[in-house]
């Protein structure tokens, strides 16, 4: 399996600046589905079908400085394809 990063940012914002990017992002989700990603000099749109996958994962890592926490929102599917089949349960968030 080989995996191509199409883009990648990491900075740190608080956690309203946080809750704006997921707004927008649900915002096209809810809409036509076109994502478009850009910071400095990289950018990619992306097309999301109607039912990719969703993962999301909670995570604890011992390193030697201490522990770090996180969590991931991804959402995946297969190029040309309209996504997986939903199984796994029913996901609540509050």
């Amino acid at each position: 399996m080989t995996e191509e990063v199409l883009f990648e940012t990491e900075q740190s914002r608080s956690r309203g600046e946080i809750a704006q990017y997921l707004r927008t992002v649900a915002d096209k989700l809810d809409g036509d589905g076109r994502l478009s990603l850009s910071a400095g000099g990289e950018s990619v749109e992306m097309d999301v079908p109607e039912r990719p996958t969703f993962e999301i994962k909670a995570e604890r890592e011992q390193e030697s400085d201490g522990t770090e926490l996180s969590v991931e929102f991804e959402l995946e599917w297969d190029e040309g394809q309209e996504g997986g089949d939903g199984a796994g349960g029913e996901l609540t968030i509050e």
